[in-house]
C-alpha cells in the first residue's frame, strides 16, 4: 500500500474568498499570513499584478489586501495570492447594475396544480452538488405585472405561483416582501412537503437567491430549480417571518415526462431511485411509472394537506404500515421502512459528556448567560468555539470556569454580535447549541402630549423611548405616516427622542396621533384652529385744530394682515396730505394740515375678517374775537360734567393724556386736582373724595407735582395732563381750574380706568362621562370695569406640562361640557375670564379627575334557587367595564305594580350571586341588578317577569358519578371517601344500607347535606366489601343507587408444590392455587430456583399463569430447590411454597463434532492501484519511479524501457515492499529518457502501467553566469 502523503501546512491564516461586485464599484480581497515577514504576490490569470490606477496592493504586518477600482466586465477573472509555497485562487464575479427591480418570473404556462398525493415524497437534491446559474427561467409577461399593492393580506406583496416544467428544464419561483413597514429584515424559508427544509439541499439542481431594491424597499426571494427531475413534482411552501409577523404560501410544481427518444432502454426507465440520492439502487421503481390522471382519483387517497403521514406511521404498529401507505398514496414501501428506521434510531450515548448543552438558549440583550456542560473526566481540557472559531481568553467578555466535572462559559453583556452557534469540544467529541440574543422591548418613557395650534403654525410631537436608535412607527387616526413628496411630515431622531414635525398645520391635520414601538404606544390629540385676529390697540377719536396733524393708529395680532381705510363709507386714497402706512402689526392713517372737510367717521377694515375699527375726527375751529387786554380765562371743552357720555375711558397700563384748550389774557394759572376742587364753587352733588392730588402750573412751569407718573405741561392755548401707565386707582373725577386777574374757569373730566378681569375661582367637576366631563365655576369678583363677555377653558393631562385650549370664542355660560378626552386618563381644568379689554389670568386648576363611563349592564341574570322565604340570583359580569375598576353590584327588588325599589342589602356586593332572605311567601317581586364603578351605576339588568316567592317541588334524583358505576376496588387499610350528589326539593331524606341491611354506624360514617351524601371509611378491612345502597326519598317519591365496594388483600401461598419429572437439564414442577386469593383473582405466579451450595434465589418465570411449568437450562452437577409465589392485584404473597425435595442434575457424555467449511478462494488477477507518473529529472541525480499493485497469488513483476526488459541491467534497481514497486535509476543521463513499463503477471491474469521519463542535461556554472549577465 502507498505511504500516506504528508499534510501540507498553509502559509495563510486567512484566505481571500470569491466575491460578487457591480459594474463601476470597488472590491477588496483580504488575506492574512502566518508570518509577518512573509512575501506576498498577487496574480490575475497567472500574471503578476502591480499597484497602479486599477489595482491597489497594501501590506500591514501579516495583513495583505488587494483593491480593484472601477470594476468592469473584463475584470471577471481568476485571481491568486502566493506566499512561500502556498497559492490560493479566488474569483471576481461582475454583475451589471440593475436598472429596475426584477420582475417576477411567470409561474408557468398553465394553472394546473400537481397533486401531492400522486406518488411518494420525491428525493431532494443532495448537499454535495455544485450550483449552476439559471438560464431557462421564463420571463414575466408584460401584460400582467405583479401586484405590489400594500393592502394584500400578510407580508407577501407577490406570492410564489404554481407552475409546470418538463424534465430537464429550469424553473424559478419568486416571492416578494415589502420591508417598508418592517423593523427588521425578513427571513424566508422554503420547504418541500411539510418537513423538508430546502436550505440544506442547495446544489446542482437547487439554488436560492435574495436581492433587495433600495428604491422600492422590496426584498425579492427566488428559488431556482435546474434540470428538473420527475421526483421534483409535489407541494412546496414558502414561509416569511419578521419579529412578531409571519406569513406562508403553498404552491405546487408539476413535472411533465420528456418525450422518449428512439431506442429507449426500458430497464433504465424502470430503475428505482434510492433514498440516498444515487441514480440506481438496483431495483425496479414501478411506482415512479404510475402516472396519476386528473380525471381519476384514488378512492382511498387522503387529500388533507395538514396530515403528517410520518407522525401517523411513527405511532402505528408495523402491521398497519401497508394499510396506511395505501390510504395516503405511498407505494414505495421499502423506502418508507428505511425512513422509519432512521427516525426511530436512538442517539448514540456520548463517552466524553455526561450532560451536553441544550439545543438552544435565549438571553436578553445586555444580560449575561452561563453555558454549562458536564464531562466524564474531570481533568480533561475543553475548548469553546463560536461559529467554528475558538474563543480566546481576553478581557471580561468571556469567563471560563472548571469546577469538578462541570465546565462553564459565561458571556457578559450580551449583544447582537453574540447571537451565534457555540460549541464545546472535548477531544474528538463536541456538542453544539444556538444562542439567541433577544432585544428587550422598546418602551415609551415620555408620552406624547396633546397640542392645540393655530392654522399655519409648525407642530412638533415629541416622545422619548427607552433605547437609542430604536425604530418607531407614527400613525394618524390609524393610518401609518410616511415621508411624502411634499415633505408634509418630517421625522426627527435624536438619541432616545423621536419627533414628528408638521410644517404649516391645516385643519385636516387635526386628529389623534399615535407612536408605536414593539413594547408600547402613546396617543395624543392635535387640534388646529383658525387664526382669529386680536386687537391689541384700537383707533381712538381725535379732536384736531386747523393746520394740525391727525393720526389714527391701531395694532392687530397678525402682522401679515392688510386692511383698508374708509371715511364715511368711502375708501381713503393716499394723496399729498394723506398717508397710509403698515409696519408690522401697526396700521396708521396720517392726515397733515387738517381742514374742516376732513371731519367725519373713519373706519379700518382688516382684509379677510368680518369686523372693523371706527373712530371720529372732530375739527376744532378756534375763533379769535377782539377782547380787551384783560381777558378772563376760558376752558374750551365739548363735554363737561360727569355724565356717562362725557366719561373718558382708558385701559390700564396705557397713557392717560388730557389735552384741554384754554384762553385768557394774561396767561392763566392752571390747577389740576383729583378728588376735590381747588375753588369754592362745586357742582351739585359733588362730594369730597377723601384723598386728593393737586398739580399747579404758572407761566408754563410746574409749581407742584404729586406723583412721578404724572406730567403736566402747558403750551400756547393748551394745558396737557398726562399719566404714564394708568392704574385702577387713577380712576375718578379730574378738575381743571384756570385763573388770572380777570377771573377763573373750571371744568370736570370724569376718567374711568378699565382692566382685564380678575381670574375666576377654581372650577368644580360636576360629572364625568366616558370621554367628557361637566365643569362649573363662579364669575370673578372684579370684572375689570367692563362686563364679562365670556370664558376660555383649558385642560391638560395630570403628568403633562402643556395646557390645551378647549374654545377660542368666549363661552358666555359658567357651565361647560368638555369632550374628546381619553377614558382612564387623569385631567385638570382651568378657566380664564374675558371682557372687552382682554383675558384675565388663569384660575387655579381643578381637582384631578378621570373621565370614565358607567359599565354596561350585568348579563345572564337568572333565578338559581327559590324557597318559601328566600331566592338566589346569579348573573355574570358586564361585557364592558371600562377604564375604572368595578366597585360591586347593587341588587334591588320591588313588588309587582309598584315603582318602589328596595335594596336587598346595604352597600354593594362583589360576588356575582346573592341569596335574598326574609321574603314574604306568595309575593310577586321584580328583581334588578346594577353594576357600580367610579362613574356611578350602570343600566339595570331585569328579570323578564315577576317571580312568585314559593318553593317549587323537585323530584329526587341521584347523580351517580361515572367512576362509581363499576366496582370500586380498595386495598386493606386504605381510606374510602365516596361523595354522591343528588337533587330534590324540599330537602330529601337520605338512607344508606349494606347488603340489604341498614348501615351500621360502626362500619362507616355518613354525612348528608342538601345536595350530596358522603360515605366515609377511615381504615378498610375485608369485611367492608359488599353492596352499598343509597335511597333518596321525598314523601312517596324516591330514587336509588348502588355502589359495589371490593376490599382486596395479598394472597396466600400456593399449595402442594412438587417435582413432577426430571430429564436432562430440565425439571417439571406442579402446584395448586392458594386457599386465600386475597378477595380478587390470582393473576399469576412467580417461580424461583436456588443452588443448594449458595442458596441464592433466581426468578425463572414471572407472572406465570398456569399451575405447572418446566424449568430449563439447569447446570449439570448442581443440586436445586424451587419455590413459588402467588400474585394478585395487590402483589406477591407474603410467603412462598417451597419444594420439600431437591433435584440433582447428573452429568451426561457429549461428543462435539466440529463443522466443516468450504475453503474460500481469495485469488485475484493483478491490478495496479497507483499508476506510474510522468516525470522530468536532471541528469546526474538518482531518480525513482513508483507504483502500487495488488494480486493473489503474489504477481511476478517485470520492468521495461522502451519495451526492452531491463531486469538484469546493473544501472537499475528494482524494489518491492508490501505491494509498492520502485524502480531506482542511478545517475541517469539523457540516454536514459524514454517510456518505462511495469508488468505484473500471476495465474489469474496480468496488468501493465507505463510512464514517460525526461532527462534534462545539467547547466554548466559558466553558462549560468553568462545567462545572469
Amino acid at each position: 500500500m502507498p505511504e500516506p502523503a504528508k499534510k501540507t501546512v498553509s502559509a495563510f491564516s486567512k484566505k481571500p474568498k470569491t466575491q460578487e461586485a457591480e459594474v463601476g464599484s470597488s472590491v477588496a480581497f483580504e488575506a492574512e499570513t502566518e508570518k509577518t515577514d512573509a512575501k506576498v504576490k498577487w496574480q490575475c490569470n497567472s500574471k503578476d499584478i502591480a499597484s497602479g490606477n486599477k489595482y491597489s496592493i497594501t501590506a500591514d504586518g501579516n495583513k495583505h489586501s488587494l483593491t480593484i477600482r472601477d470594476i468592469s466586465l473584463e475584470d471577471a477573472n481568476v485571481y491568486a495570492v502566493i506566499a512561500g509555497g502556498s497559492k490560493v485562487r479566488f474569483e471576481l464575479r461582475v454583475i451589471s447594475k440593475p436598472e429596475a427591480p426584477a420582475e417576477a418570473p411567470a409561474g408557468g404556462q398553465d394553472d394546473v396544480k400537481a397533486d401531492p398525493a400522486s406518488g411518494p415524497p420525491p428525493a431532494a437534491p443532495t448537499q454535495g452538488e455544485t450550483s449552476a446559474p439559471t438560464q431557462d427561467a421564463h420571463p414575466a409577461e408584460e401584460a400582467h405585472p405583479p401586484d405590489t399593492r400594500q393592502d394584500l393580506t400578510g407580508l407577501f406583496t407577490e406570492k410564489p405561483q404554481s407552475g409546470e416544467v418538463t424534465v430537464g428544464e429550469n424553473f424559478t419561483f419568486v416571492a416578494k416582501v415589502n420591508a417598508e413597514s418592517l423593523l427588521k429584515k425578513p427571513s424566508v424559508k422554503w420547504f418541500k412537503g411539510k418537513w423538508m427544509d430546502l436550505a440544506s439541499k442547495c446544489g446542482k439542481h437547487l439554488q436560492l437567491k435574495e436581492t433587495y431594491d433600495r428604491n422600492t424597499k422590496v426584498y425579492t426571494f427566488e428559488m431556482h430549480i435546474i434540470a428538473a427531475k420527475a421526483n421534483f413534482a409535489g407541494g412546496y411552501r414558502c414561509e416569511v417571518s419578521s419579529k412578531d409577523k409571519f406569513d406562508s404560501c403553498n404552491f405546487d410544481l408539476t413535472v411533465h415526462e420528456a418525450r422518449a427518444p428512439e431506442g429507449l432502454d426500458i430497464r433504465a426507465a424502470f430503475r428505482r431511485t434510492s433514498t440516498d440520492g444515487k441514480e440506481d439502487s438496483g431495483e425496479l421503481d414501478f411506482s415512479a411509472l404510475l402516472k396519476k390522471r386528473e380525471s381519476i382519483k384514488p378512492v382511498h387517497a387522503s387529500t388533507d394537506p395538514d396530515l403528517d403521514v410520518w407522525s401517523i406511521l411513527s405511532h402505528a404498529p408495523p402491521s398497519e404500515y401497508e394499510k396506511i401507505a395505501f390510504q395516503y398514496g405511498i407505494t414505495d414501501l421499502r423506502g418508507l421502512l428505511k425512513r422509519l428506521k432512521k427516525m426511530k434510531k436512538e442517539e448514540k450515548k456520548s463517552e466524553a459528556f455526561l450532560k451536553k448543552l441544550d439545543p438552544a438558549y435565549q438571553v436578553l440583550k445586555g444580560h449575561k448567560i452561563k453555558l454549562a456542560v458536564e464531562v466524564a473526566n474531570e481533568n480533561v481540557e475543553v475548548k469553546w468555539l463560536k461559529n467554528g472559531q475558538e474563543i480566546q481568553k481576553s478581557g471580561s467578555k468571556y469567563i471560563f470556569e472548571s469546577v469538578g466535572n462541570m465546565r462553564y462559559l459565561t458571556i457578559n453583556h450580551c449583544s447582537l454580535a453574540d447571537d451565534a452557534a457555540y460549541t464545546c469540544v472535548v477531544g474528538d467529541e463536541k456538542c453544539t447549541t444556538e444562542l439567541f440574543v433577544k432585544e428587550p422591548p422598546v418602551t415609551i418613557v415620555k408620552n406624547l402630549e396633546d397640542q392645540m395650534v393655530m392654522k399655519g403654525e409648525r407642530v412638533e410631537l415629541e416622545c422619548e423611548v427607552s433605547e437609542e436608535g430604536a425604530n418607531v412607527k407614527w400613525e394618524k387616526d390609524g393610518v401609518e405616516l410616511t415621508r411624502d413628496e411634499s415633505f408634509k411630515y418630517r421625522f426627527k431622531k435624536d438619541g432616545c427622542k423621536h419627533v414628528l414635525i408638521i410644517n404649516e398645520a391645516t385643519k385636516e391635520d387635526g386628529g389623534h396621533y399615535k407612536v408605536k414601538t414593539n413594547g408600547g404606544e402613546s396617543v395624543a390629540e392635535l387640534l388646529v384652529q383658525e387664526k382669529e385676529l386680536e386687537i391689541y390697540q384700537s383707533i381712538a377719536d381725535l379732536t384736531v385744530k386747523a393746520k394740525d396733524q391727525a393720526v389714527f393708529k391701531c395694532e392687530v395680532s397678525d402682522e401679515n394682515v392688510r386692511g383698508t381705510w374708509y371715511k364715511n363709507g368711502v375708501e381713503v386714497k393716499p394723496d399729498a396730505r394723506t398717508n397710509i402706512s403698515h409696519i408690522g402689526r401697526i396700521h396708521k392713517l396720517t392726515i397733515d394740515e387738517v381742514k374742516p372737510e376732513d371731519e367725519g367717521d373713519y373706519t379700518f377694515v382688516p382684509d379677510g375678517h368680518a369686523f372693523n375699527l371706527s373712530a371720529k375726527l372732530n375739527f376744532l375751529e378756534v375763533k379769535i374775537d377782539y377782547v380787551p387786554r384783560q381777558d378772563p380765562p376760558k376752558i374750551h371743552l365739548d363735554c363737561m360734567g360727569r355724565t356717562a357720555d362725557s366719561t373718558i375711558i382708558v385701559v390700564a397700563g396705557n397713557k392717560l393724556r388730557l389735552d384741554v384748550p384754554i384762553t385768557g389774557d394774561p396767561a392763566p394759572t392752571v390747577i389740576w386736582t383729583k378728588g376735590e376742587k381747588a375753588s369754592s364753587v362745586k357742582p351739585e352733588g359733588e362730594e369730597n373724595a377723601g384723598h386728593s392730588a393737586c398739580w399747579t402750573l404758572k407761566d408754563g412751569e410746574v409749581i407742584t407735582e404729586g406723583d412721578g407718573r404724572v406730567h403736566v405741561e402747558s403750551t400756547k392755548g393748551h394745558c396737557i395732563f398726562t399719566i404714564e401707565g394708568a392704574e385702577r386707582q387713577d380712576e375718578g373725577v379730574y378738575s381743571v381750574v384756570v385763573r388770572n386777574p380777570a377771573g377763573e374757569d373750571t371744568a370736570d373730566i370724569n376718567v374711568k380706568v378699565v382692566d382685564v378681569p380678575d381670574p375666576p375661582q377654581a372650577p368644580k367637576i360636576l360629572s364625568v362621562g366616558e370621554d367628557s366631563c361637566v365643569v362649573q365655576w363662579e364669575p370673578p369678583h372684579f370684572d375689570g370695569g367692563e362686563p364679562i363677555i365670556g370664558y376660555v377653558l383649558e385642560r391638560k393631562k395630570l403628568k403633562s406640562y402643556r395646557w390645551m385650549r378647549l374654545n377660542f370664542d368666549p363661552y358666555p355660560e359658567t357651565t361647560y361640557e368638555a369632550k374628546r378626552m381619553i377614558e382612564g386618563m387623569t385631567y385638570e381644568m382651568r378657566v380664564y375670564a374675558v371682557n372687552r379689554i382682554g383675558m384675565s389670568h388663569h384660575s387655579p386648576a381643578s381637582q384631578p379627575f378621570v373621565p370614565v363611563a358607567p359599565t354596561s349592564e350585568p348579563i345572564g341574570l337568572h333565578v338559581e334557587d327559590i324557597s318559601d322565604t328566600s331566592i338566589t340570583l346569579k348573573w355574570r359580569a358586564p361585557e364592558r367595564i371600562g377604564a375604572a375598576e368595578l366597585e360591586g353590584y347593587g341588587v334591588e327588588y320591588c313588588k309587582e305594580g309598584t315603582d318602589e325599589w328596595v335594596p336587598a342589602i346595604q352597600g354593594l356586593t362583589e360576588r356575582s350571586s346573592m341569596t335574598i332572605k326574609n321574603l314574604t311567601t306568595g309575593d310577586k317581586l321584580m328583581f334588578r341588578v346594577r353594576a357600580y364603578n367610579m362613574a356611578g351605576p350602570s343600566a339595570p339588568a331585569l328579570l323578564a317577569q315577576p317571580v312568585t316567592i314559593r318553593e317549587i317541588m323537585q323530584r329526587p334524583k341521584i347523580w351517580l358519578p361515572r367512576n362509581l358505576r363499576q366496582t370500586l376496588i380498595k386495598k386493606v387499610g386504605e381510606t374510602v371517601n365516596i361523595m354522591i350528589p343528588f337533587q330534590g326539593k324540599p330537602r330529601p331524606k337520605v338512607i344508606w344500607s349494606k347488603d340489604g341491611e341498614p348501615l351500621d354506624p360502626s362500619v362507616a360514617s355518613v354525612r348528608n347535606s342538601e345536595f350530596d351524601s358522603i360515605l366515609f371509611i377511615r381504615k378498610t378491612e375485608r369485611k367492608h366489601s359488599g353492596q352499598y345502597d343509597l335511597k333518596v326519598q321525598i314523601e312517596n317519591v324516591e330514587d336509588t343507587a348502588k355502589v359495589m365496594l371490593q376490599i382486596v388483600d395479598l394472597p396466600g401461598p400456593p399449595e402442594a408444590l412438587k417435582i413432577a419429572d426430571v430429564w436432562g437439564f430440565n425439571v417439571a414442577l406442579e402446584w395448586k392455587p392458594p386457599k386465600d386469593n386475597g378477595n380478587c383473582e390470582i393473576s399469576g405466579y412467580t417461580v424461583q430456583k436456588a443452588d443448594k451450595k449458595t442458596m441464592e434465589w433466581f426468578t425463572v418465570h414471572d407472572h406465570y399463569r398456569r399451575t405447572h411449568c418446566v424449568v430449563s437450562d439447569l447446570i449439570m452437577g448442581n443440586e436445586y430447590i424451587f419455590r413459588v409465589f402467588s400474585i394478585n392485584l395487590v402483589g406477591l404473597s407474603p410467603e412462598p411454597c417451597t419444594t420439600k425435595d431437591s433435584v440433582f442434575i447428573h452429568k451426561s457424555g457429549i461428543d462435539y463434532k466440529s463443522p466443516t467449511y468450504r475453503e474460500h478462494d481469495f485469488s485475484e488477477a493483478p491490478k495496479f492501484t497507483h499508476p506510474l507518473v510522468n516525470r522530468s529529472i536532471i541528469a546526474g541525480y538518482n531518480a525513482t519511479l513508483s507504483c502500487a499493485v495488488r494480486g493473489i497469488p503474489k504477481p511476478k513483476v517485470t520492468w521495461y524501457k522502451n519495451k526492452m526488459d531491463i531486469s538484469n541491467e546493473a544501472k537499475y534497481r528494482m524494489l518491492s515492499k508490501q505491494g509498492i514497486l520502485t524502480l531506482e535509476i542511478r545517475k541517469p543521463c539523457p540516454f536514459d529518457g524514454g517510456v518505462y513499463t511495469c508488468k505484473a503477471v500471476n495465474d489469474k491474469g496480468e496488468d501493465v502501467v507505463e510512464c514517460k521519463l525526461e532527462v534534462r542535461p545539467q547547466i554548466a556554472k559558466e553558462e549560468k553566469k553568462d545567462a545572469n549577465k
